[in-house]
C-alpha cells in the first residue's frame, strides 16, 4: 500500500488514526480556518465524543474543586468533579490563544498516561499565531490540508475493526529509522521518534498487520516529522564545496564530523519527509542550541505585585492595609468549616442558627497581580577595521531588520558603537524606528576593536534601564578580536582579559545577552566569551541578513 500524497489525503489518514488508535496517539493539533471544510473535518471526530476545552478554563472547572454555593447551602462539603475525572476525549478550541499555564496542565495530563486523548484546535492567521509547543510536541500528529477539500473526499464515518496496536512488532532497525531521520531533520526532542513509533503502529494495525513494514515507517514519517523539522538536509552530492579557510585561520582535524549522520537505508524516507517542510523553514532557521518559544515577543520580566496587573491565585495572608483581601478565595477557604465552627459557638436570640458566617484570621486570602515590564534591545555593534572586513554591512542590515520587528512588538531599543578607542552611545533607549534607523546607516567602520569598552557602555546602560522598569537585553555583533584595552593602549592580551572581566561583571548582573560572531568563520574566543557571559552564541559565516535575523529572534525567544 502506498502513502498518501496529497495534505488532504494525509488529514483523512490522521484522522482515521485518531477514530481507531487515538488514546495511543495522545492527539493531533487541526490547523484550520473556520469554514465548511473545516466543519467536515470535525465531522470525522464526531464517533470520539470529544468535550471542548475553551483556553479561559479555570482550574476549578479542569480540576475540579470546592462548589461554593453548595457548600454553603447544604452546610456540608460538596466538590465538583474534574474535568478528566475519568478517561475521556477533549477538543481545545482556539488553541493559538491558550496560555503557558493551561499547556502546562494539560502537558500533565497527557504525561500521566491515563489515556485522555486531545485535539487542538488552532486558528492562528499570522505566523506568530500557533498552538503552544508544550502540547504541539506532545501529540503524535499534525492535520495541516493544504487549499479546499477536494471532491469526494472520503468520510472516515466507516472504519474497519484494527488489530491492537499492542500487538504490533518493531525491529531495532525500526526505531533507529526514525532517530535518525529526526535527527536529519534538525529535530531535536526525544518524543518526535517515540511518537513517530506509535503512528507506526497504529497504521500497521489499521491495515491488518503484526509487524511494523516500511509502508508503515513511511506514513509515520509523513504525518509525525514535517511540523517538527528544523533544517533541510542538503544531498552531498550536490552541497557546494566549502570555501578556503583563511590564511591565518588553521582549520582544525576533524571539524564537522560530529555534525554528520548516515541516512538510514532508502532515502526516500528522507526525500519523503522533505518534500513536506514548510516553504519558510530555511528563513526562520534555529541555530544548534537552541529552539523557538511559542511565546510572543516584546515581553519584559513579570513582577508580583498587589495593585495592578494580571490576577495571580490568591495566598493566605493578613490585613495590614496595603494589601487587598480576595472575599470570594476568602470565603472558598471558610466555607467548609461553617458547620464546625457554629456548633462551638452558642447562639443567642438575636442571631438565629445558621444565618452567620464565622471568619478566622487563617481564612484570611489575599490579591495578588502580576505585570510584564517592557524589553528594551540594547545593541553593541562592533564598528572596527576587522568588522569591516568581514560582515558589517550584513550586520547592518540584519539590525534594520530586528528593529522593524522590536518596532511592532513595541520593545525599546538602544544602539551602541564601538571602534577606535572607545564605545559611543549612538542612541538612548527608544521606540523611534526612524531615528534608529539613521543612526544605524551613517554608522562608518574602521580602527581598532575596544570590545571591553563597548560591553562595559551596554552594562552600564542596562544598569540604567532596569532602575527605570526594563527589561535589558544585549545584544553583540562582533568578530570578537579585541585589541584596544579599556585604557585605551593598543594591547590584545589586556583588551582580551579585559573583556573577560567585563563579561563576569555582566554575569554578575545578571544582564541578559546574545553574542553573534561576524567573522568568517568562528572565534573559538568569542564562543568562550558568550560562555562567560551564559549568552547563546550564534556563528553564521555565510548567512544572509533575514537568516541572521530569524536566528537571533529564536535565541532571544528562548
Amino acid at each position: 500500500m502506498s502513502t498518501p500524497s496529497t495534505s488532504w489525503d494525509r488529514a483523512a489518514l490522521a484522522l482515521r488514526l485518531l477514530c481507531v488508535q487515538g488514546a495511543d496517539l495522545t492527539g493531533a493539533v487541526i490547523r484550520m480556518r473556520a469554514g465548511p471544510d473545516r466543519d467536515r473535518v470535525l465531522a470525522q471526530l464526531k464517533p470520539l465524543g470529544m468535550r471542548k476545552i475553551h483556553p479561559t478554563i479555570t482550574d476549578d472547572q479542569l480540576f475540579g474543586g470546592l462548589d461554593l454555593a453548595a457548600t454553603l447551602s447544604a452546610s456540608q462539603v460538596i466538590e465538583n468533579k474534574s474535568f478528566f475525572h475519568s478517561k475521556c476525549n477533549a477538543l481545545l478550541t482556539m488553541a493559538e490563544r491558550c496560555g503557558p499555564d493551561l499547556a502546562a496542565k494539560l502537558a500533565q495530563q497527557l504525561d500521566a498516561g491515563d489515556g485522555h486523548l486531545i485535539v487542538a484546535l488552532d486558528e492562528g492567521a499570522e505566523p506568530d499565531e500557533h498552538a503552544p509547543a508544550a502540547l504541539v510536541e506532545r501529540f503524535a500528529l499534525c492535520i495541516d490540508p493544504e487549499g479546499r477539500m477536494p471532491a469526494g473526499w472520503p468520510d472516515m464515518a466507516q472504519n474497519p475493526q484494527p488489530l491492537d496496536p499492542a500487538t504490533v512488532t518493531t525491529t531495532v532497525a525500526d526505531i533507529e529509522t526514525l532517530t535518525t531521520l529526526a535527527a536529519v531533520f534538525g529535530i531535536d526532542s526525544l518524543r518526535a521518534p517515540s511518537l513517530a513509533l506509535r503512528v507506526a503502529r497504529a497504521h500497521a494495525a489499521l491495515h491488518g498487520r503484526t509487524a511494523v513494514s516500511p509502508d508503515d515507517l513511511n506514513a509515520a514519517a509523513e504525518l509525525a516529522f514535517p511540523h517538527r523539522a528544523t533544517r533541510v538536509p542538503q544531498d552531498p552530492d550536490t552541497a557546494e564545496e566549502p570555501p578556503a579557510p583563511p590564511e591565518d585561520t588553521p582549520d582544525e582535524d576533524g571539524a564537522g564530523d560530529s555534525d554528520s549522520f548516515e541516512l538510514p537505508e532508502g532515502d526516500m524516507l528522507v526525500e519523503a519527509v522533505k518534500a513536506l517542510l514548510p516553504p519558510d523553514l530555511l528563513a526562520g532557521l534555529v541555530p544548534a542550541g537552541t529552539t523557538r518559544a511559542q511565546t510572543g515577543g516584546g515581553a519584559g520580566q513579570k513582577r508580583k505585585g498587589n495593585r495592578r496587573g494580571r490576577p495571580l491565585p490568591s495566598r493566605p495572608g493578613r490585613l495590614d492595609g496595603r494589601a487587598r483581601i480576595d472575599l470570594v478565595a476568602t470565603l472558598r477557604a471558610a466555607a467548609p468549616w461553617q458547620p464546625l465552627r457554629r456548633q462551638a459557638v452558642p447562639t443567642s436570640a438575636s442571631v438565629p442558627a445558621g444565618t452567620h458566617l464565622h471568619i478566622r484570621p487563617s481564612d484570611i486570602r489575599l490579591k495578588r497581580y502580576q505585570e510584564q515590564s517592557d524589553r528594551l534591545l540594547i545593541f553593541a555593534v562592533d564598528a572596527s577595521g576587522s568588522a569591516a572586513m568581514s560582515r558589517l554591512n550584513e550586520a547592518k542590515g540584519a539590525v534594520e531588520l530586528l528593529l522593524g520587528q522590536a518596532y511592532a512588538a513595541r520593545d525599546h531599543v538602544a544602539l551602541i558603537a564601538f571602534r577606535g578607542t572607545e564605545a559611543e552611545l549612538l542612541l538612548p533607549p527608544t521606540r523611534s524606528l526612524v531615528q534608529t534607523k539613521r543612526r544605524l546607516a551613517s554608522l562608518p567602520g574602521g580602527g581598532g576593536t575596544p570590545l571591553a569598552a563597548g560591553m562595559q557602555q551596554a552594562a552600564l546602560l542596562a544598569g540604567q534601564s532596569r532602575a527605570k522598569g526594563l527589561t535589558p537585553t544585549v545584544v553583540m555583533l562582533t568578530d570578537g578580536r579585541a585589541n584596544i584595552a579599556l585604557d585605551g593602549s593598543a594591547n590584545r592580551a589586556a583588551a582580551q582579559a579585559d573583556a573577560e572581566k567585563m563579561a563576569g561583571l555582566m554575569t554578575a548582573q545578571n544582564i541578559a545577552a546574545l553574542v553573534i560572531d561576524m567573522s568568517n568563520r568562528p572565534q573559538e574566543p568569542l564562543r568562550a566569551l558568550s560562555a562567560r557571559l551564559n549568552a547563546p552564541y550564534i556563528a553564521l559565516p555565510r548567512a544572509n541578513a533575514e537568516r541572521l535575523t530569524g536566528a537571533v529572534n529564536a535565541a532571544l525567544e528562548a
